[in-house]
């Protein structure tokens, strides 16, 4: 693909992302060359709009979930990026990286069982810890999407071990989404630590299938709670 084609995919695939009947939108983005489109999708990542940065994870985990039911090398090649952009020698710093990677897992049965572990390792102070919280809001929010679907994966990696560190921290967006993974994953033992968010009254904008919604962290502590019994 020449420079205009590329340019005008990119245009097209980020008008996709915002438009408002998002369902239809991912539909018409998975009819398009899959490699091609994973390209545009990364660039999304980085977008200054929340909206399409988020959706562009969405589509991302939907794009290459299908690649690797074709060419699964291919979507491993795919994985093998996201974590070289986290690697400190990469020099960049990894936007939206996590999320991607747990949205892919959380679509792919195949790709979870490969790199789950590696997904874990970022909260492990012994492992590949991720020490900037912007990229932990992302890792936070990928480890509570995944446990939405792959529950018992996360909890045979120890990840119940590693995510009560993160409900004290000083970064609104890492504590709300500590929170939220806890309630996902079912976490009991640190309820008494969520009843503590309870009136946390600190906003963020929060993401899942394709709606940002604004929420305080008491109200994720209460959600939580909820599921907690």
């Amino acid at each position: 693909m020449d420079g205009d084609g590329a340019r005008r995919l990119k245009k097209h695939v980020f008008q996709l992302l915002k438009a408002d009947e998002f369902d239809r939108a991912m539909a018409k983005i998975a009819r398009l060359e899959k490699r091609k489109v994973v390209n545009c999708l990364i660039s999304a990542l980085c977008n200054c709009d929340p909206l399409i940065k988020w959706r562009a994870v969405s589509a991302l985990g939907m794009v290459t979930a299908s690649l690797a039911d074709d060419d699964p090398e291919s979507a491993r090649i795919i994985m093998r990026r996201f974590m070289w952009m986290l690697n400190d020698e990469s020099g960049g710093i990894g936007w939206g990286v996590p999320e991607s990677m747990a949205e892919i897992m959380a679509c792919h049965e195949g790709m979870a069982s490969e790199y789950a572990p590696i997904l874990v390792s970022y909260l492990r102070e012994d492992g590949n810890f991720l020490e900037y919280e912007p990229l932990q809001r992302g890792l936070l929010w990928g480890i509570g999407r995944l446990g939405s679907v792959r529950a018992q994966l996360l909890k045979a990696l120890g990840v119940c071990r590693y995510l009560p560190g993160f409900l004290g921290s000083q970064d609104v967006e890492v504590r709300a989404m500590a929170v939220w993974a806890c309630g996902v994953l079912g976490l009991k033992s640190v309820d008494n630590l969520i009843v503590a968010l309870v009136n946390d009254s600190e906003r963020i904008l929060f993401y899942l299938d394709g709606t940002l919604t604004e929420k305080s962290v008491g109200e994720i502590a209460g959600e939580a709670l909820e599921k907690l019994g």
